[in-house]
């Protein structure tokens, strides 16, 4: 079995810092996408839970298209809220994304490392 790992250099978190985990990891058809926040360029992207939500989505997709998945691949997505009151908005956001496939979904409240509102991260299933 191979292992291929995305970014494994590490990414750049908030204030610069290396982040030592890869951004995904793909083995035997599966590809295991890292919790994403709304980021860009190593800073987060100030807005609603809504803006905020799409755009750690965007992220995720993102990586799964630099390793040749799309949102029919997704077979499961782990989502981080910081407030019960965003699961509403969120799920908007979720079926305008997984619609027509929507995947399995644990979806908790708790403190996230990074000042924002949602962390999202996925796993996919292509057949090899």
């Amino acid at each position: 079995m191979t292992i291929t790992r995305y970014g494994a250099g590490g990414g750049v978190g908030t204030g610069g810092q290396h982040l030592p985990f890869s951004r995904a990891t793909q083995a035997d058809g599966w590809l295991y996408v890292s919790g994403q926040t709304p980021m860009r360029d190593g800073e987060v992207v100030e807005g609603s839970v809504i803006e905020q939500s799409q755009l750690a989505i965007d992220n995720c997709f993102a990586i799964m298209r630099e390793a040749g998945y799309t949102a029919e691949h997704v077979v499961h997505v782990t989502v981080i809220l910081t407030d019960a009151r965003y699961f509403s908005s969120f799920n908007k956001v979720f079926k305008a994304n997984f619609g027509d496939h929507p995947p399995a979904r644990i979806c908790s409240v708790c403190d996230l490392v990074v000042d924002c509102k949602v962390e999202v991260g996925l796993v996919c299933y292509k057949q090899s």
